[in-house]
């Protein structure tokens, strides 16, 4: 089952190398962090900001890609939880046809910053964060 949860927090410190996002659940209380690197907060950061710049970057690239080629991210779900790392999957509606991405976390929130894409968590992964 997955749980919708939204992008909560933040945290961005330019003098370390590792910065962190929070999910939240929509309905609920729980939440959790996750590491990434700086080039993907700032990413996260100005796509939610609705930065543009005059040249596509990754993200920009990859969602110009997708609807030019006639797709639509459906939603991201962060799918599990493997020796202290999350994984992602970006779901992407084709047609009639549904296309499952693996991505990192800070990838897939970074290609879905802005766009109005769902969130959602695997419920086992809250289950694994709640056994920690």
């Amino acid at each position: 089952m997955e749980i919708a949860v939204e992008l909560s927090q933040i945290l961005i410190n330019e003098t370390a190398d590792q910065q962190v996002i929070v999910l939240k659940e929509t309905e609920g209380s729980r939440s959790f962090p996750i590491v990434i690197g700086m080039p993907e907060i700032l990413a996260i950061d100005r796509r939610l900001k609705g930065i543009e710049l005059p040249r596509p970057l990754t993200h920009d690239l990859l969602a110009a890609v997708i609807e030019q080629l006639g797709g639509r991210i459906e939603k991201i779900v962060i799918s599990d939880l493997r020796d202290h790392t999350f994984y992602a999957t970006i779901h992407i509606r084709h047609g009639n046809k549904a296309v499952r991405i693996d991505s990192r976390p800070s990838d897939a929130i970074g290609l879905a910053a802005g766009l109005s894409v769902p969130l959602f968590v695997e419920d086992h992964v809250f289950d694994q964060l709640d056994e920690t």
